[in-house]
């Protein structure tokens, strides 16, 4: 059993990274969380959504150097 966290997205990212964030927690495609994420901000109001995304943003951490993958030797 692995212990998995979750951490901003530092590959997969277009503002923050908690979306592509999100997609390696869940081994979830970060796009359809994207247009997930779009219709919650446009459904409810532009300005919940967006603190929302602030929000989360400030409290899940950046992945540590230690957790990322090895690069390959060329």
């Amino acid at each position: 059993m692995t212990n998995k966290k979750l951490y901003r997205s530092d590959t997969d990212k277009v503002f923050a990274g908690i979306c592509g964030g999100l997609g390696e927690y869940f081994n979830v495609d970060p796009v359809l969380l994207r247009l997930f994420w779009l219709l919650v901000v446009i459904f409810t109001g532009f300005f919940p959504g967006v603190v929302a995304y602030i929000f989360a943003a400030l409290v899940v951490p950046k992945k540590p150097a230690s957790h990322h993958a090895p690069h390959e030797a060329a």
